[in-house]
């Protein structure tokens, strides 16, 4: 029984799989717009169960479904037309017949599946035993299972004797297989085959497509409507222009017809393929892993030499040195501390990985115009970069200049950027370069953009020392490049006399004062001979007194007690380009083909008074955190160094990537490695710090993410405001195999307002607390303009709906809106938060802004972070991203890391420890930040085991009894493991030998003179209650005509360098009394005296970088301090020798006498 029913063409095709009915038989319902014939049971299909059961079950193509089950699934199929599928009349009610035999369209357009309950042509073709007759039942149609084609007859009848019928194609293919007959299973014979060549080309031809004047419109299923090509009629056949066009491959991915769909008729023009992908679909960001077969012998590696270590130090402690326990005990002791530390350092760094950003998809998804961003408005949310400096003279308003000019000039939409300079110290001297900057800016900005520099740094740019014409192509390139270089030179000599221009107009202003005070005093009929104490002020260019520090302190304008100060030395650009002008006498460049605009420029000095507890960087930058979130609320911050610059220029937008991709909600921060420039190229004291940069925190990438390290770092502005991420994940367990997943933010979301911002909600305070609490004075302050950003920041700050999976989103466009101008209040409200006691019964430095209480706030603030679930990101570029100064001076570089160690004792003694981690921090990443706070107290048993080599020497007693095979077998096993897994580190890492081998003399250095200092210090401060203050390193800016490795050889004494300084004489002291003990022995024994050499001449090689900066400039040392240091040397020798002479039985050599 068949039903078929006519429909609308763009009705699609149903396919509904019931079952139900008796003898649980399976049903299939077809609904199609084109009439189709039902397809019969096939005793050999598995389409049914039970067949015999079921009494012939049918297929009905019916509309209405025949017979309706309980159980069904329902598949809508489109099917377009083909040359092999065309449609029928619509007036039809039976299966398509041509003279009583099965139209060959209908069996060639039949719907055919695979698998589990599929159908075949053969199903069909057994179907249309139904039919009162047939072609197959008349001998014309090819008795192969599964074809319809037409049986072709040679010159004597079918091919076989047997008279089996089937078609030219599969006759051919049944030659190709061996030539057998599917009938008889015989071979054809010779002259089987043979027909008339001219009946076969007529038989071989497809059938014709069907004219448009044949075709119903309202029958074609592929009759649609072009959108892409709106001049095409309503019913324009797409299936006849794919199948007959003429010179083109079609329309698709590969090919594209220059004039769309009418490329097709004939047109040989071509043009570059549409992006077919969807943008949102394209992922920003992608994580590369490290090859497998460096990671997998890496980790093995790790597991071999831990075994090894607990072999080795099993063995020593099961075989003490009787004739010397305390040495054996202080060694032994030394190797279990260095065994815990090494596993601390090396368990992190299971999982490094790198990630690469994609630029183009970020500016197509955000900078494209689309139908909610018909301009083609940047979709970017704003940055808001903050620069710190404090001391000017330590830190020159030049390098601060050329900082902030480098961000001015950054590749990120205009009107999104703006940039904030703390001047901790309140100078006018920075007060006034910065002015000088935002002069210069309009030359270098507009020109920078025009010529595509890199590095936007003028001082870096105009220093470098390769080819400038470079990748340049236009003309007036040098000639513009010329007149900004003479600008440049011009802004740097008024940048560098404005000391002395301050003071001179100062002491002018000073000077005038006195005189009228005088005068007045005249006037008066006061006695002259009177003093009188005039201020001595500092003067502004303008004629009114600074508001900040003075020259000559004075009461509210000293360092320590100064007033508020907020000046926008750039206002908010427009929303729309501007573009400049043709070069003439007062524009240097040609600007008429760029937008000149400049990003919103900011002078912040916060109110200082004495009595307050001011927090050193880290309250200035929460003071920096909300003056911007009243001025520009951008919702990510980046911070920098004064001394560090933007290198390229397109570093935001790659740190961007991470935070607008997939799962980017959860990005707290995107940190950048921190990069040197100005480094002596043997990099003496490890300054370029690679190892860590490079290996520990591409290492914790592959964990929750890298560690805050103070500067190039972008910042989620909510994850600030200490606020939990979206989703976090808790483990628990042994090394915290068992994940939960949490979901941290509850909408509240009013039905129909889709404007209503939802804040996250911070489980750590209080896991009841609505979003209303967590919004009160107690946590962020008075302001109440403060208080409204923050939902702003947080939904300017989410992701794009259109991306998959994200479930609160921000429609895309949504950002694409002009900022609004900066007023009054706007200004008077800002300078208000920036108060001293604006902190004051608030949160901010205890779960708020960047944390107070240590001097390393950096890692204090990344580790809060991430406790409360947050996740970050280490961002390599290609080209690197910032780049900065470091002390190459040894004194310099030791209170550096003197500095850093510090901060990491205060971590260890304070609830700030890794032990006291929450469940959402990940085991590893637990370990790391341990291993932070703990390696200090390394240096207390490096300095034992440097010292006991040459106690070893000095006693002529050893560590262990004798230089057994166990013991040496073991060391090397030791020593060959960590070789091989420099050398990998190296490998997945980028870094160079070199720098290994300096990072880890410099850790030697720094174990024996700055962490040994910083743990006193640190200790005096937990039980004594002793601060500790450190100063600024002093950040130079070279001159021309200067070497720029002056400062390397200067010695400067400091008291960290009595240890290293002790560990050397005595090592090299022990040698020589050591050999010569030996030498004169009756019973040497040279495999104590080996083994104390070897470790004296270990310690000695790693400090060599120490003892070569105290002999100052190369070649300057005398050759009398070398000769005398000889003589020294022997003479204390003998002199041992002498006091302690060695035993045996001849002791006539000791016997001399002075003449």
């Amino acid at each position: 029984m068949v039903q078929t029913a006519a429909s609308s063409p763009p009705s699609p095709v149903t396919i509904t799989i019931s079952s139900g009915g008796k003898g649980g038989a399976r049903s299939l319902g077809l609904t199609s717009p084109v009439q189709r014939s039902s397809l019969s049971n096939n005793p050999n299909s598995p389409l049914s169960r039970n067949r015999a059961s079921s009494g012939g079950r049918y297929c009905s193509t019916s509309k209405e479904e025949t017979e309706v089950s309980s159980e069904f699934v329902t598949y809508t199929v489109h099917i377009p037309q083909t040359p092999d599928h065309q449609p029928t009349s619509a007036s039809q009610n039976s299966l398509p017949q041509i003279n009583g035999k099965p139209d060959r369209s209908y069996i060639s357009g039949t719907i055919f599946t695979g698998g589990f309950n599929s159908v075949t042509r053969g199903h069909v073709i057994d179907c249309s035993n139904d039919c009162p007759q047939t072609e197959k039942s008349m001998g014309m149609v090819c008795g192969m299972k599964g074809c319809d084609g037409k049986a072709f007859q040679g010159k004597s009848g079918p091919p076989c004797e047997c008279g089996f019928k089937i078609c030219r194609e599969c006759y051919l293919e049944c030659l190709g297989n061996g030539g057998r007959c599917p009938g008889c299973k015989e071979l054809y014979g010779d002259d089987e085959g043979e027909e008339d060549e001219a009946g076969s080309e007529a038989e071989d031809k497809a059938l014709p497509l069907p004219s448009m004047a044949e075709l119903r419109p309202d029958k074609c299923l592929s009759l649609v409507k072009s959108f892409k090509a709106p001049n095409h009629p309503h019913d324009f056949d797409h299936t006849r222009w794919l199948y007959e066009t003429k010179g083109t491959y079609g329309y698709g991915n590969a090919v594209w017809p220059k004039d769309g769909y009418g490329g097709g008729l004939g047109i040989n023009e071509f043009e570059e393929p549409p992006e077919f992908q969807e943008k949102s679909r394209r992922p920003l960001t992608r994580k590369v892993g490290i090859s497998a077969a460096i990671l997998s012998p890496y980790r093995l590696l790790m597991v071999i030499r831990l075994i090894a270590l607990g072999f080795f130090l099993s063995w020593r402690i099961l075989h003490p040195n009787h004739e010397a326990m305390w040495l054996w005990g202080m060694s032994v002791t030394c190797e279990l501390w260095f065994a815990i530390s090494w596993l601390l350092d090396q368990l992190p760094k299971m999982c490094p990985v790198n990630r690469i950003t994609n630029l183009s998809v970020l500016k197509e998804r955000f900078e494209s115009p689309s139908i909610r961003n018909p301009k083609g408005r940047s979709d970017l949310p704003g940055i808001d970069v903050f620069v710190s400096t404090a001391d000017p003279d330590k830190e020159p308003p030049l390098v601060t200049a050329n900082t902030i000019l480098s961000i001015l000039a950054v590749d990120y939409p205009v009107e999104k950027l703006a940039c904030y300079l703390s001047d901790d110290g309140g100078s006018l001297l920075t007060f006034e370069a910065l002015a000088e900057t935002a002069s210069f800016a309009r030359i270098w900005v507009p020109f920078c953009r025009k010529h595509d520099i890199e590095p936007r740094n003028p001082e870096a740019y105009f220093g470098q020392k390769r080819d400038f014409l470079k990748n340049k192509v236009r003309l007036d390139f040098v000639r513009e490049r010329r007149r900004v270089k003479r600008e440049y030179d011009e802004f740097k000599v008024r940048v560098n006399s404005l000391p002395d221009s301050i003071r001179r107009r100062s002491d002018a202003y000073n000077a005038r004062e006195e005189l009228q005070t005088k005068k007045k005093q005249m006037e008066m009929g006061g006695n002259l001979s009177d003093s009188i104490k005039v201020p001595k002020a500092t003067w502004m260019s303008d004629g009114a007194h600074w508001p900040g520090t003075w020259l000559s302190a004075e009461t509210d304008h000293s360092r320590g007690d100064h007033a508020g100060i907020i000046q926008a030395m750039l206002a908010p650009p427009n929303s729309e380009p501007v573009m400049g002008t043709l070069s003439d006498d007062v524009n240097l460049i040609d600007t008429s083909e760029v937008d000149v605009r400049l990003p919103m420029l900011v002078y912040v000095s916060r109110e200082k008074r004495p009595g307050y507890d001011h927090n050193k960087k880290a309250g200035a930058m929460n003071a920096l955190v909300r003056t911007s979130a009243i001025m520009s609320n951008g919702p990510f911050i980046l911070n920098l160094d004064c001394d560090h610059y933007v290198y390229n220029s397109l570093a935001i937008r790659e740190g961007m990537c991470f935070m607008l991709d997939r799962g980017g909600d959860r990005i707290c921060y995107v940190q950048f490695p921190q990069r040197f420039e100005g480094i002596d190229p043997s990099d003496r004291y490890a300054n370029h710090n690679t190892v860590f940069f490079d290996v520990n925190m591409r290492a914790l990438d592959g964990l929750q993410g890298p560690m805050y390290v103070g500067t190039g770092c972008i910042f989620r502005r909510i994850a600030l405001y200490g606020f939990s991420p979206p989703r976090a994940t808790e483990h628990s367990g042994w090394f915290g195999r068992r994940k939960i997943k949490l979901f941290l933010r509850k909408p509240k979301i009013a039905k129909g307002d889709l404007d209503d911002i939802v804040i996250p909600e911070n489980t750590n305070l209080d896991h009841d607390s609505d979003i209303e609490s967590l919004l009160l004075p107690k946590r962020f302050g008075s302001s109440t303009t403060l208080v409204a950003s923050i939902p702003i920041a947080e939904y300017q700050g989410r992701l794009l709906q259109d991306l998959q999976g994200v479930i609160q989103g921000r429609p895309a466009g949504s950002l694409a809106v002009p900022r609004e101008p900066l007023d009054a209040a706007t200004v008077a409200e800002a300078i208000s938060v920036i108060s001293c006691f604006y902190e004051d019964k608030t949160e901010w430095g205890q779960r708020v802004g960047w944390i107070y209480g240590s001097v390393t706030e950096d890692v204090v603030t990344g580790y809060r972070m991430h406790n409360r679930g947050w996740r970050s990101v280490y961002c390599v570029t290609k080209r690197d991203a910032f780049r900065g100064t470091a002390p190459i001076n040894l004194t310099d570089r030791l209170h550096q890391v003197l500095r850093w160690a510090t901060g990491s004792v205060e971590i260890f003694f304070s609830r700030n420890n890794a032990i006291f981690a929450s469940r959402r921090m990940k085991f590893l990443q637990r370990v790391a930040y341990f291993s932070v706070g703990m390696y200090p107290f390394t240096s207390m048993f490096l300095l034992v085991y440097c010292i006991l080599p040459a106690i070893s020497l000095f006693t002529g007693q050893f560590i262990v009894q004798s230089l057994s095979v166990t013991f040496l077998t073991f060391l090397l096993i030791i020593t060959i493991t960590l070789c091989l897994l420099a050398i990998l580190e190296i490998r997945w890492s980028g870094i160079t030998l070199h720098d290994w081998w300096r990072n880890e003399q410099f850790w030697l250095i720094g174990g024996t003179s700055a962490h040994p200092a910083a743990v006193l210090q640190g200790l005096l401060k937990v039980i004594a209650g002793v601060d500790i203050s450190f100063t600024l390193t002093s950040k130079s800016a070279a001159d021309d005509n200067e070497d720029v490795f002056a400062e390397l050889y200067v010695v400067k004494w400091s008291f960290l360098m009595v240890p290293p300084i002790t560990i050397m004489m005595v090592n090299m002291i022990a040698i020589a009394v050591g050999m010569a003990r030996t030498i004169y022995s009756e019973f040497p024994q040279w495999s104590k005296l080996l083994g104390g050499v070897f470790f004296s001449f270990w310690v000695l090689c790693h400090l060599y970088p120490f003892a070569k900066g105290l002999m100052g400039r190369r070649g300057k040392v005398p050759t009398i301090v070398f000769v005398w240091s000889g003589l020294l040397s022997i003479i204390i020798s003998l002199l041992w020798v002498y006091i302690s002479p060695p035993s045996g039985r001849g002791v006539d050599y000791m016997k001399f006498q002075f003449p």
